[in-house]
């Protein structure tokens, strides 16, 4: 229920909150019945079919473990290419020390998988949100299988949700969180692109330079990650790999082996593949800055929307798609759709069909992967065709909601400025078109950044009608002598589209 702001006509306005999936007992009980079967197949109750993805956590990490509790970073496995902050994930599974490495680290992923939900649930019952974000996590993190508690991935995007949630009213946590996001994985610094404040890019640089400093003081080896990253080449389920399955059918002479702690491909014009995808990645980093310096329209999901974009792009253009990155998408999908009015519902959907596909390839039949036969290259044509669609599809609504409609509304103004024939710049159509379109009323007021909307108009009216001939924003003018007839006018018809049209 609202109540009008004006006293001569106290009217009921009822709002309707249900979007179907508000309820969250449902949501619960299928969170808790999939994360229980993921248990069952990390802790090997049940083993899931395909390769054992828990491998990388009891040897690879617990390797790692070992050397980074001495005081050091593993210097001499190259396997190791992840920033300093990632020691701390690894070293995380000592905090439940009555249980083994692996067991341990299981449970903390599990941990970080609640507290996304705790996140998205929070953020969803408010009012103005909606919990299909929560339902976009519950629904995403299972499709990929055991492998999300198998690698340290859901952690970091635990902590990214943390930041998008935060990033609209402290924006100082935000940036602090993105900072420390990106030591733990490099990605997170892509959650700053759409933040419009000063104060979150400061939190950010401020919390990397210190734990930059204390890593590099405290623990040698700190940076060998970026030699080790540099040396990779063409993974076999990139979209660069694509180009290698199919000519393995035309006699290309070439290899797959394990290299640098991935299967990739080696032989003839795998560099030029690899450098191909890294012109790629360069050019989707041109677009966003591109995007960022024309971008005039920020809401409140934009924020969301910007870091889910640049988190598409820098994944599908990558000369490396491991299944794990499949985590991070769905989470930001996730924080997108809390908000009623994002335009990311499609490229969420397409992102949960790429997880489903992901699934199948890895670890299901990730065989059928390596050997280049008909069925693992359809999946990963799938998988990655599916990536495509989704991050044109989601660039294309950043754009058009953040870019497109401000560039039409600036054309509009200068033919009125140029062309009087149009009608009177202070006339009722051309004032109603300029404040009583629905998406012209400031986009805080739909997502109830803006309090007492109603108030606040009643009050600009009655400021235009004080004056003579006072200038609204682009040169139009409001004129005394129209004030009477086209102010009462306006003044119900925009009370009525604020109460019924939100």
């Amino acid at each position: 229920m609202r109540i009008s702001a004006d006293p001569t006509q106290r009217k009921l306005t009822r709002v309707d909150r249900t979007d179907g999936t508000r309820s969250p007992t449902g949501l619960l009980a299928l969170w808790g019945l999939t994360r229980l079967l993921l248990l069952l197949s990390v802790f090997k109750v049940y083993v899931f079919p395909g390769p054992d993805v828990t491998s990388d956590v009891s040897v690879i990490y617990q390797g790692w473990y070992e050397v980074l509790r001495t005081g050091t970073f593993p210097l001499d496995d190259v396997t190791w290419q992840y920033p300093p902050a990632a020691a701390l994930a690894i070293l995380s599974p000592a905090l439940l020390f009555f249980l083994d490495y692996a067991q341990a680290f299981f449970v903390l992923a599990f941990l970080a998988d609640l507290a996304v939900l705790a996140l998205l649930l929070n953020a969803g019952l408010r009012p103005g949100r909606t919990v299909r974000g929560a339902w976009v996590w519950v629904v995403g993190v299972p499709l990929l299988g055991p492998t999300v508690y198998a690698r340290y991935d859901v952690m970091v995007t635990a902590v990214a949700v943390a930041a998008l949630l935060a990033g609209a009213r402290r924006p100082r946590l935000m940036g602090a969180l993105a900072g420390f996001g990106a030591m733990l994985k490099v990605w997170p610094v892509l959650l700053l692109i759409g933040a419009v404040r000063r104060r979150a890019w400061a939190a950010a640089a401020v919390t990397a330079g210190v734990l930059v400093a204390l890593f590099a003081l405290a623990m040698p080896g700190a940076f060998a990650f970026l030699t080790f990253q540099r040396d990779r080449g063409t993974e076999v389920e990139s979209l660069g790999a694509l180009v290698f399955h199919v000519a393995r059918h035309f006699g290309w002479d070439g290899q797959v082996l394990l290299n640098y702690g991935s299967v990739e491909f080696l032989g003839p014009y795998v560099g030029v593949v690899s450098t191909a995808a890294l012109a790629l990645t360069g050019i989707a980093f041109g677009w966003l800055l591109l995007w960022r310096l024309r971008a005039t329209r920020f809401v409140p999901h934009t924020l969301a929307d910007a870091a889910f974009v640049a988190v598409l792009m820098f994944t599908t253009t990558s000369r490396v798609i491991s299944p794990q990155y499949m985590v991070w998408l769905v989470g930001l999908a996730a924080v997108c759709l809390c908000f009623r009015r994002t335009g990311m519902r499609v490229p969420a959907a397409l992102v949960l069909l790429a997880s489903l596909v992901t699934m199948l390839e890895f670890p299901l039949w990730f065989s059928h992967v390596v050997a280049s036969d008909p069925l693992g290259v359809t999946l990963l044509f799938v998988r990655n065709g599916l990536l495509v669609l989704a991050t044109v599809v989601a660039a294309r609504e950043l754009w058009r909601t953040s870019v497109t409609r401000t560039d039409r509304r600036a054309a509009w103004t200068r033919t009125r400025r140029a062309d009087p024939s149009t009608g009177p710049a202070g006339s009722l159509p051309g004032l109603r078109e300029r404040l009583g379109e629905a998406e012209q009323v400031p986009g805080g007021v739909a997502e109830r950044a803006v309090a007492h909307a109603v108030g606040l108009v009643h009050r600009l009216l009655q400021h235009l009608g004080a004056r003579g001939a006072d200038p609204l924003e682009g040169g139009v003018a409001v004129l005394r002598r129209e004030q009477d007839a086209a102010q009462q006018a306006l003044r119900h018809q925009l009370r009525q589209r604020l109460f019924v049209g939100r």
